[in-house]
């Protein structure tokens, strides 16, 4: 018998990547497609010829026959309807980030715990061939000590949507730390095995889009600007943070006034270093017999998003927990939370 799912929220991520997943598995039936804007919901039943266009989420927590849901809509409401599909016994998978607060991911943690169903976060990239390729060569000591993790998420003037929801922070929760910065994070710690934060120093940055107007750009991919709107989130951020691991400095940007964009993580280790191109693939360097020595890694590729879906699919039916559960990524939020309260501060913080 197929897993009957609601797909909530039927903009981008939804379209271009939880419904294909969904449908090219065929253990799954799409029941419902649910949006505010009743259009996306339409367009969706009609493109994928399956399910119910409904604009309320609340239409479908009493349908016994559906067991789970992705939710992929705007930060702001996560949490609420996480919990809600969670103590109305459905299972769910929530897009990252998991809440806009380290105080909301609390409150669908306990949703999870109380209700005995699954809650996994949408850190899609562990679900990616070439980080879990590095995890394996790190888990084997092949890099030996990792001291140091360098990450880069840097681009050239493309904050999306300006003056939308990505850049109003009551909707979104922050900028481009929030935004890009958690998959980010989330890969360093899934590949060093989920250290403990220790402390954290960072400063955010919220200057290159504040006169909407004004704001000339190289890419807007979530939308023209809405010149009247709100932009009150970080287009940049830097900082370092000590965990029990390895320490891990950062500088992202949405828009930096530098016309490249500079996109990866590098793992230093005292036998070996990796870089990670992200979204592609990697190159370890090392010695050997005395010489200095790269090796390049390419492999055939498996859609990430697929096999999220699918294994959040399988987790249902085997009840064994994912390493994207909440009980991991919490980690995570609570480190961006950590990371947000340092630079409100201008000071240390220790977790």
């Amino acid at each position: 018998m197929k897993t009957k799912v609601a797909v909530i929220g039927c903009g981008t991520i939804a379209t271009n990547q939880h419904i294909p997943a969904y449908m090219n598995n065929k253990d799954a039936e799409i029941k419902y497609f649910c949006d505010i804007i009743s259009e996306r919901a339409e367009n969706a039943v009609k493109k994928n010829e399956c399910g119910i266009a409904v604009t309320d989420y609340r239409e479908i927590l009493e349908d016994n026959e559906v067991e789970a849901v992705s939710i992929c809509t705007p930060n702001a409401v996560h949490q609420e309807i996480s919990e809600a599909f969670l103590h109305a016994g459905k299972h769910v998978l929530c897009e990252k980030p998991a809440a806009r607060t380290y105080e909301e991911a609390l409150k669908m943690q306990k949703a999870q715990q109380e209700s005995g169903k699954i809650l996994n976060i949408g850190v899609v990239n562990r679900f990616n061939s070439s980080v879990n390729k590095i995890k394996e060569l790190i888990d084997n000591g092949e890099l030996g000590d990792i001291h140091h993790v360098y990450i880069s998420f840097r681009s050239h003037r493309s904050i999306p949507g300006l003056g939308g929801s990505f850049t109003t922070k009551a909707i979104s929760g922050g900028g481009v730390l929030i935004d890009w910065g958690v998959h980010f994070l989330d890969i360093v710690m899934y590949c060093c095995g989920d250290p403990k934060p220790l402390t954290v120093s960072s400063e955010t940055f919220c200057k290159l889009g504040k006169k909407i107007e004004d704001y000339t750009y190289v890419d807007m991919w979530a939308g023209p600007p809405v010149k009247d709107g709100i932009y009150d989130v970080d287009d940049s951020v830097t900082g370092m943070v000590r965990t029990s691991g390895p320490v891990i400095t950062f500088n992202g940007a949405w828009a930096q006034n530098i016309g490249e964009n500079e996109m990866y993580i590098d793992f230093m280790g005292d036998k070996a270093g990796i870089r990670l191109q992200y979204g592609g693939s990697f190159v370890k360097y090392g010695t050997k017999n005395g010489m200095l020595c790269e090796t390049k890694y390419q492999m055939n590729e498996k859609n990430m998003f697929q096999q999220e879906i699918d294994s959040f699919l399988e987790c249902i039916r085997t009840e064994k927990k994912l390493s994207s559960n909440i009980d991991v990524n919490i980690i995570t939020s609570r480190l961006m939370s950590a990371i947000y309260e340092s630079a409100e501060k201008h000071c240390e913080i220790a977790l």
